[in-house]
């Protein structure tokens, strides 16, 4: 079972929808949603660090739980829909503070 905040593995589709690579990327979507749908809303994160704009660093100090291999950014504007039997893995968790600062970069995106 996974829940908002998570970190989990899954293959991630390239914006060509032809080829995907697996990444981790972060649960958006609250529990409540989880439980009525199949899918749940991700945020895809990327070792890319060159990346600036609608990113957020996550590194193993923002989890709460798990380890991620590299530093990380979170892709905001990149968030897609998944269905939940895709996970490959969960790899762990982000804290709170880190999860309010994702939904921040969305607002400000879709604002």
């Amino acid at each position: 079972m996974i829940f908002q905040r998570d970190v989990v593995l899954i293959s991630f589709p390239f914006s060509n929808l032809r080829e995907s690579k697996v990444r981790p990327a972060v649960v958006m979507s609250n529990d409540e949603y989880k439980k009525s749908f199949a899918d749940f809303i991700a945020v895809p994160l990327t070792s890319n660090m060159k990346i600036k704009n609608n990113t957020l660093v996550i590194t193993t100090a923002e989890l709460e739980s798990g380890k991620l291999i590299v530093n990380s950014q979170a892709k905001v504007d990149k968030i897609f829909s998944v269905e939940q039997s895709l996970i490959r893995k969960k790899i762990g968790r982000i804290k709170k503070t880190v999860h309010e600062d994702l939904k921040k970069i969305l607002l400000k995106i879709i604002d």
